[in-house]
């Protein structure tokens, strides 16, 4: 028989909820979204939520872009108040934004930046590709003959403790949309996805395999 006493003072888990978007989102729709759902978390009015979603081709710009970065602007460019510097998103990359409360979780901003980390290779692991971190490179990377790629990237901010923006995980993109930009400030190394590695996987395949492994991650 449990005790009123421990029921009582047994922490509680934030409620999740995850949410997956049909069709293509605009930029700054999502952008609006997230934030006013960053600050109804916060708030205590809104409950924490992960957003799979895909935008139509953009490059978005983080806190520490170089502009020189910026080869080639073929597709609009959104500056955000993301981390990092620049990326691009379209058809085919998998977004995952994530709003949790880490005044409830664990409020310690480099031990969540691990944790999306070991979310996007546990993922890929799932879908049968060895993702690995490099020092003083951000992103998930994957090593092939002669050379390493970047498969998934990923830019945080945080409010008020609340976490916004995510990961990105590239499915079946045209890599050709990455010419553009200077991704992530890396010159030295390439962008790969899934079906460049010669998987398969489907969209509902990646989804399927960042809810498993969120759950594992982030409880």
């Amino acid at each position: 028989m449990v005790s009123e006493s421990l029921i009582l003072d047994a922490p509680v888990r934030p409620q999740l909820e995850w949410k997956t978007a049909q069709g293509l989102v605009p930029y700054p729709e999502a952008l609006a979204q997230m934030e006013a759902r960053a600050d109804g978390i916060a708030a205590g009015e809104a409950r924490e939520l992960v957003w799979l979603l895909e935008h139509p081709p953009i490059y978005t710009a983080g806190t520490s872009t170089n502009d020189a970065d910026l080869l080639d602007a073929r597709f609009p460019v959104y500056r955000t108040g993301r981390g990092g510097q620049f990326t691009y998103h379209g058809p085919g990359q998998r977004v995952g934004y994530v709003m949790l409360n880490l005044k409830q979780r664990n409020p310690d901003v480099r031990a969540y930046v691990r944790d999306l980390e070991q979310w996007l290779i546990e993922s890929l692991a799932l879908l049968g590709v060895k993702g690995e971190r490099r020092d003083g490179r951000v992103g998930i990377w994957v090593a092939r003959k002669n050379r390493e790629d970047k498969i998934a990237a990923l830019g945080v901010r945080i409010r008020h403790w609340v976490t916004f923006h995510g990961v990105a995980l590239n499915v079946n993109p045209d890599l050709s949309h990455f010419s553009g930009i200077v991704p992530c400030g890396v010159r030295e190394h390439g962008v790969t996805s899934l079906a460049d590695l010669g998987l398969k996987a489907t969209m509902a395949d990646a989804d399927a395999a960042l809810k498993q492994s969120f759950e594992k991650i982030f409880g």
